[in-house]
């Protein structure tokens, strides 16, 4: 049984905005056996683009009904069925939030549109819900509405099912160990996961942000060979959630490097030997160097010599440093890229060391962090905690979890939780790389 779904909203992003309309058709998989739809009153203004692109307006929604006043139907009738909706992610998560502002944890399974006719009517030069429909002979009546947008979803959907009768799916197969039961009652959260085989051990290690649809997407992979033989060997899942995606990352990379899962090969490497490291030299330049790591902390750490050397060789052309001072080039005089005019003499005290220095200095940021100590402070396993992450002068500490009434700007009570894991290029690169892309609660610098 499927719940074929599609609401309007007040915008995009189901922490900030509010449904404004849901429409509900019940499919047993041949036809259409129930349908709901009904206008809510968000308790927030309706944007006017809103409005030009849905039609609903202000006035529309005054004597609707608020969500808590129809949530009670939502869940009866999808109640043990498949959520479905075309770009099922975009519908689910903003039904979940709104559920969640009123206490109530709504948990489905999800069926994609997009995804189901990407892989089984590959092709088109477009899958959004409009020019698919129009491609496939299927008219919309009342685009941008959600009874009429759903009732698309829903003829599209009776299409894919024609194609593949089996669609979505998730029963026994020939390499499937465990029940899907086990699949569906993980949780929808952020967090790592765990692959056992029959011995209890750990074949794989993943993380995810939604462990549930994760899992389930191994599950569902028949395309790879490789991922077909790893199932096979799935006999139990086992998972930690972390609250925070960033903690997902470092502990992924973490347990990844400690157990060596067969089927992480990719992320298995542990050990960085060699460095890119900094220093100034008696004219004022600063300069660099890559070795081996003995006691000195690199600027950023690799597998290899070469993996080293290359990364700096390719900084240094970027930001027209001289090969000399980077360790790259011997010479008593001059570098042979000033020859070429790439070097601007600094090699031999031609360009001022203010100068070549500012363009060092680039290098440096983006090597390392911003600052050298800092807290990163994000969301926790629950509403009464938060997650630490501690990074001092330069190197990564490690993570914790801490009560959130005892955050405040306190230096002692945010390192008093912080539980110490190894520094490498790999989280280093993931922290870095997370800041760039997210937005955090808090970073505190000490």
């Amino acid at each position: 049984m499927y719940a074929i779904i599609d609401i309007e909203t007040t915008g995009l992003s189901p922490a900030a905005e509010r449904v404004i309309e849901i429409a509900i058709y019940i499919h047993d998989g041949e036809k259409v056996i129930n349908e709901y739809s009904t206008l809510i009153n968000p308790e927030k203004t309706i944007s006017a683009n809103i409005t030009r692109i849905t039609g609903i307006t202000n006035e529309m929604v005054k004597d609707a009904p608020k969500f808590w006043e129809v949530a009670k139907d939502i869940v009866i009738l999808t109640e043990g069925k498949s959520f479905v909706a075309h770009n099922a992610s975009f519908d689910y998560n903003f039904i979940r939030n709104e559920f969640k502002s009123i206490g109530y944890d709504y948990k489905r399974d999800r069926l994609c549109t997009v995804k189901l006719s990407r892989k089984i009517i590959p092709g088109y030069k477009s899958y959004s819900l409009g020019k698919l429909c129009s491609d496939l002979g299927i008219k919309i009546e009342g685009r941008h509405r959600a009874a009429g947008d759903a009732l698309a979803t829903v003829k599209l959907f009776e299409h894919l099912l024609k194609t593949d009768s089996s669609l979505g799916q998730l029963n026994s197969s020939k390499f499937y160990h465990i029940d899907a039961s086990v699949i569906k009652s993980l949780p929808e959260e952020s967090g790592v996961y765990y692959f056992h085989d029959h011995n209890g051990d750990i074949v794989y290690i993943g993380k995810s942000k939604n462990i549930r649809t994760r899992v389930f997407s191994h599950f569902s992979n028949e395309k790879s060979q490789r991922a077909i033989k790893m199932i096979d060997e799935v006999h139990n899942i086992s998972y930690e959630l972390t609250g925070s995606e960033l903690i997902a990352l470092l502990l992924e990379s973490d347990e990844i490097k400690v157990q060596k899962p067969k089927y992480n090969r990719r992320q298995r490497k542990a050990d960085n030997h060699y460095g890119i490291f900094t220093f100034t030299d008696d004219n004022g330049y600063i300069c660099f160097k890559t070795e081996g790591i003995n006691k000195e902390s690199p600027i950023v750490s690799f597998n290899s010599a070469k993996e080293a050397r290359d990364r700096l060789y390719i900084l240094s052309e970027k930001y027209q440093l001289c090969q000399k001072l980077c360790g790259l080039y011997e010479s008593q005089g001059a570098c042979f890229y000033y020859q070429l005019s790439h070097c601007k003499g600094a090699c031999i005290q031609e360009e001022p060391a203010e100068s070549y220095n500012s363009r060092a200095q680039e290098l440096l940021d983006e090597l390392s962090y911003n600052w050298q100590n800092f807290f990163i402070v994000d969301a926790g396993r629950n509403d009464n905690e938060k997650s630490v992450v501690k990074v001092e002068n330069g190197k990564y500490i490690g993570f914790g979890y801490i009560d959130t009434e005892f955050i405040g700007n306190d230096i002692e009570n945010l390192s008093d939780v912080i539980n110490v894991y190894p520094d490498n290029k790999d989280v280093q690169q993931i922290i870095r790389t997370y800041l760039k892309q997210h937005s955090v609660e808090m970073l505190i610098r000490f």
